[in-house]
């Protein structure tokens, strides 16, 4: 009986943790490897974020992170400070221009 107990208890300890973790895409304005290391660096290093990757050719980020710890539109206003569109977020104006040219929308210059 406490075997039961105690598998019961460890099965709902760990279904409630695993609820915690979400995992979403968000489409981005990212345009090179630059971007995606930059997105990446700075999301993988962000407190409540388990992982980010970025698939550069669809411009789709995968982002894996703790609902207790960081909420969808911090991440989203993260995205956006550094540069780039993030849905439904436009990028900040100021941190695009801070950007290569090469991870600018289309590649262009100012």
């Amino acid at each position: 009986m406490k075997g039961l107990l105690v598998v019961l208890f460890v099965g709902l300890f760990v279904g409630t943790s695993v609820g915690q973790v979400q995992e979403v895409v968000i489409k981005t304005s990212s345009e090179c490897g630059a971007c995606k290391k930059r997105i990446e660096e700075k999301l993988n290093y962000t407190a409540g974020i388990k992982f980010a990757e970025l698939h550069v050719p669809t411009k789709e980020l995968t982002v894996r992170f703790s609902a207790k710890k960081i909420t969808l539109a911090e991440i989203k206003t993260i995205i956006s400070e550094i540069g780039y569109d993030a849905d439904e977020v436009m990028a900040n104006p100021s941190s695009v221009k801070k950007l290569p040219a090469c991870c600018k929308p289309g590649g262009m210059e100012d």
